[in-house]
C-alpha cells in the first residue's frame, strides 16, 4: 500500500470513529424498567357513600373504571335532579327576607351557589346527549324529598322562627331525597360524569343535613 492510499484509509477510520462517538453521546438513555412489584400492586377503590374503601388487584381495578357510555338511568337522574334542584332554589330564595337565623340565611345562600351551577351543568349535558331538558314547572311525581304545593305555600307565608323551623324540616327531607336518588344512579348508571356529580351531591348535601340538624337543635 502506498503512502497516499494509507492516508485515505486513516481518514476513513477517523470518520467512522467520529460517527460512532457522536451516536454514543446523543442516543436516548433507556427507560428504567417498571418493577414487577409495582405492576402487581393492589389498588384502593373508594366506596360509595356510606361504604368503606376496599382493596382490589390491578386486573379487577381495570374493570371498575366507569364507562363514558350513557344509559337510561343516567338520563333520568339528571332530568329528575334538575327539577329537584329547582325546588331547592325556590326554597332558598325565600330565606333572605323571611328567615331569622343568620346561619340559616348563610346556608340558603350556599345552596343557591352550589345548585345553580349544577343545574346548568346538567342542562348542558342533557343537550349534548340529545336528551330532553325538563321545563321549569315540570311535575315531580313520586320524586323523593320534594315538598308538596301546600308545603311550599306554607313556607312562603311563614316568617321568623316559624319560617326557620319549616325551612329546615322541608330542606332536610329534600336533601335526603337527593341522597336517595344519587345512591340509585350510582348503582344503575354508567356514565363517569354522572357518577362524579352524584358523588359530589352526596358529599355536599350530607354535610348540609348535619348543619341543618344542628340548627334545628338551636331553635
Amino acid at each position: 500500500m502506498d503512502t497516499h492510499e494509507g492516508g485515505r484509509v486513516r481518514v476513513a477510520l477517523i470518520a467512522v470513529v467520529a460517527v460512532l462517538s457522536l451516536g454514543a453521546c446523543t442516543s436516548e438513555p433507556e427507560a428504567p424498567a417498571i418493577p414487577e412489584a409495582a405492576a402487581s400492586a393492589p389498588v384502593i377503590v373508594p366506596g360509595r357513600p356510606g361504604e368503606a374503601a376496599r382493596t382490589v388487584g390491578p386486573g379487577e381495578a381495570a374493570t371498575l373504571v366507569p364507562s363514558p357510555t350513557v344509559n337510561a338511568a343516567d338520563v333520568k337522574y339528571l332530568q329528575d335532579m334538575i327539577v329537584h334542584h329547582r325546588q331547592a332554589l325556590d326554597m332558598a330564595t325565600l330565606a333572605p327576607t323571611r328567615a331569622e337565623h343568620t346561619r340559616l340565611k348563610g346556608l340558603a345562600s350556599r345552596i343557591k351557589d352550589a345548585q345553580g351551577p349544577e343545574i346548568q351543568f346538567m342542562t348542558t349535558w342533557l343537550q349534548q346527549q340529545g336528551q330532553r331538558v325538563p321545563e321549569h314547572h315540570a311535575g315531580h311525581g313520586d320524586m323523593p324529598g320534594m315538598a308538596t304545593p301546600e308545603q311550599m305555600d306554607a313556607l312562603k307565608a311563614a316568617s321568623g322562627k316559624d319560617f326557620d323551623r319549616l325551612f329546615l324540616q322541608l330542606m332536610i327531607a329534600h336533601h335526603q331525597g337527593a341522597l336517595t336518588m344519587s345512591e340509585q344512579v350510582l348503582t344503575s348508571g354508567s356514565h363517569v360524569r354522572v357518577e362524579e356529580l352524584a358523588n359530589d351531591i352526596s358529599v355536599t348535601q350530607s354535610a348540609e343535613i348535619r348543619r341543618m340538624r344542628e340548627m334545628q337543635a338551636e331553635l
